[in-house]
């Protein structure tokens, strides 16, 4: 069984057809790209899986279960979740709390076990605190856990809010141009992490991304959108010498250089 399976997904804003007709199969343990010009559409079809919009046409199952339609905080809980193309972090909070609090939609205590401080209160807030700690350490931010995000390189912005994303515990991860804003050491960093985090969590990745070297030394495979239609999908090999492609990106100098 397919981890996620979308199929004719469409939608308008008002009389605009954002996405046309997308369809998309991913097996768990899948590292995918998807790509395309600005305004091709790739936002808006994380925004679908992820509940930010509710579609005007089609089926998007994950592990066979309908969630088209479906409040983001819902689908965070049934194993997705996803980071921003600009992000968004709780800057009035530590790098810390911003680990507990992306856990707390799975705490199972009430309102009365707080004020009690119950069994149950004291040890779903130290296993929270744990795996803050452990991402902490996992993704190199232990020295900053007290900082405001804010205050971090944007580089480590971005690392965050990976962690923050990882804190919930997902099946399926995705990354809405993790390499946006970062410098080229940055950038090779981003891609060693993506691919760590695969191995290591054992985690389906789906990305969107314009720095094409990024898309072609991580993805195995990649779906282009232009104007809200798929134009190619299949191997990043297969992507750099798709003439629609290159059209696509007015050119063939960038993908023939990533």
């Amino acid at each position: 069984m397919a981890l996620l399976v979308i199929r004719k997904l469409t939608h308008y804003f008002g009389g605009l057809r954002a996405v046309a007709n997308f369809n998309l199969s991913v097996q768990g343990g899948e590292l995918l790209g998807l790509i395309g010009p600005n305004g091709a559409g790739k936002t808006t079809v994380f925004n679908l899986v992820c509940g930010f919009y509710k579609p005007t046409e089609g089926q998007i199952l994950f592990q066979d279960k309908d969630i088209a339609g479906l409040r983001p905080h819902a689908v965070t809980a049934m194993g997705i979740a996803r980071t921003f193309q600009n992000i968004r972090l709780w800057n009035t909070l530590s790098v810390f709390d911003n680990l507990c609090i992306a856990q707390h939609f799975r705490l199972g205590y009430g309102l009365l076990d707080t004020i009690l401080r119950t069994g149950r209160y004291m040890r779903r807030e130290r296993a929270v605190r744990r795996t803050a700690e452990e991402l902490l350490e996992i993704m190199g931010l232990r020295h900053y856990a007290q900082e405001q995000p804010s205050n971090l390189p944007y580089g480590l912005q971005r690392r965050l809010e990976i962690a923050r994303a990882l804190a919930t515990q997902p099946k399926l991860l995705l990354l809405d141009e993790p390499a946006a804003g970062m410098n080229p050491g940055e950038i090779q960093q981003l891609v060693e992490t993506i691919r760590w985090i695969r191995q290591s969590f054992q985690l389906t990745i789906w990305l969107i991304e314009h720095h094409m070297r990024v898309v072609m030394s991580v993805c195995e495979r990649v779906q282009v959108l232009d104007f809200g239609e798929t134009i190619a999908d299949g191997s990043p090999e297969d992507i750099r010498r798709n003439p629609r492609v290159i059209q696509a990106y007015l050119g063939s100098e960038e993908l023939s250089h990533a």
